[in-house]
């Protein structure tokens, strides 16, 4: 009898422990399935308010308002030994940059054997572009979720720091469109009213502006407060998730040519890298991407260029769809393209880095030192 007390007892602390372990889906918290229905910009925040709560491995910063006086914040995520030590990580990494004196008190210091590689993840810039807020979330769901060994092993030498939407003013105003007009089920015939977005669009934020040619002139309030914090950390990675037409495949990195003559040498043969790893999960999946076309490093406004001419290895990661798809359309190979289908991608390519991040992060801090040594 006591040894089945014994046994019983052990039973109840095991579910409990597991119990304790959980943490909610974006699906088990929000009450619907992954690409359903468009997540409103304040539920957005309330999944990660509950994540935050949920995990001791996250925490929120809030930066700033949008014009129309939504938050704008920044998650981070990263190991037990490293979320605590946030302040001591970035002035370390501005350290590196001989910006400012590291932990150790000057500035060039040899890099901590502790000091992670920093991968920032930009989401929804561009406000119909929407599939990028909901794709944020189930990356930082991935990244903290305690069953996920993936993550864990990443995070030992990795902090990921996610914007999940640097423009919810137009975000909504796409979201509240969408909703205003769609059907019971999802129409997918492209001339349906759903699929068309009357002016001005949800692309841009209040004043119209658009926020993806704003990174280095900072004329709206949106980029202002952003780039304050960016220019506080700069991460050694940092990528900007976009959408384009729906008839278009999957782009990544490497970016097109010409480059400019300022970038180094390793953030094209990183960008390189990193789109091989992207590569090997779309060809597993047999996903159609790109590479190398249209998208270039020139213009130094961009979410991709910025970070590039400030030491990141900078890319801008490009799935069909934006103010056209809806929850889902017929592309002109009568394919019918879904939110789900977006968000898997977008979730992919998202966790996909991370993963080449933390496989190189040493050779990555080491060219993160060098680039500013070099440029002085």
């Amino acid at each position: 009898m006591k040894l089945l007390k014994l046994i019983f007892l052990l039973l109840v602390f095991r579910i409990s422990d597991l119990s304790a372990q959980k943490i909610q889906s974006p699906e088990e918290f929000l009450g619907y399935r992954a690409g359903e229905q468009f997540t409103p910009h304040y539920r957005v925040l309330e999944y990660y308010k509950y994540l935050a709560s949920a995990s001791k491995n996250i925490l929120i910063q809030e930066y700033g308002k949008s014009y129309e006086g939504r938050p704008l914040f920044l998650v981070f995520i990263a190991s037990d030994q490293n979320i605590g030590r946030l302040e001591d990580i970035r002035k370390n990494n501005l350290a590196l940059a001989g910006i400012m004196d590291g932990v150790s008190g000057h500035k060039n210091a040899d890099i901590p054997a502790s000091q992670p590689v920093l991968v920032w993840l930009s989401y929804n810039v561009h406000g119909n572009e929407s599939v990028s807020t909901e794709a944020s979330m189930h990356t930082a769901y991935a990244l903290l979720n305690p069953l996920e060994q993936r993550s864990k092993t990443w995070l030992k030498n990795t902090m990921v720091i996610i914007d999940p939407c640097l423009n919810p003013d137009g975000r909504e105003r796409y979201v509240n469109f969408y909703n205003s007009v769609k059907n019971l089920n999802p129409d997918p015939h492209p001339f349906s009213r759903e699929h068309v977005e009357p002016w001005p669009g949800g692309r841009a934020n209040h004043y119209y502006f658009d926020l993806n040619r704003d990174w280095a002139w900072q004329s709206q309030v949106e980029s202002q407060q952003r780039l304050a914090v960016f220019n506080k950390w700069l991460p050694q990675v940092h990528v900007d998730f976009h959408e384009q037409g729906i008839d278009a495949p999957y782009y990544f990195a490497p970016a097109a040519e010409p480059y400019h003559q300022d970038i180094s040498k390793w953030q094209r043969d990183f960008q390189t890298i990193i789109g091989k790893n992207n590569a090997k999960y779309f060809d597993q999946n047999g996903w159609m991407y790109f590479t190398r076309e249209r998208f270039d490093l020139l213009y130094p406004s961009y979410g991709d260029t910025y970070p590039v001419y400030n030491g990141s290895v900078g890319m801008t990661y490009e799935q069909g769809g934006s103010g056209r798809a809806g929850l889902a359309v017929i592309n002109a190979e009568g394919d019918t393209l879904t939110l789900k289908d977006r968000i898997e991608h977008h979730f992919t390519t998202g966790l996909s880095t991370v993963e080449a991040a933390s496989n190189h992060s040493e050779k990555a801090l080491f060219e993160f030192k060098s680039y500013f040594l070099n440029s002085r």
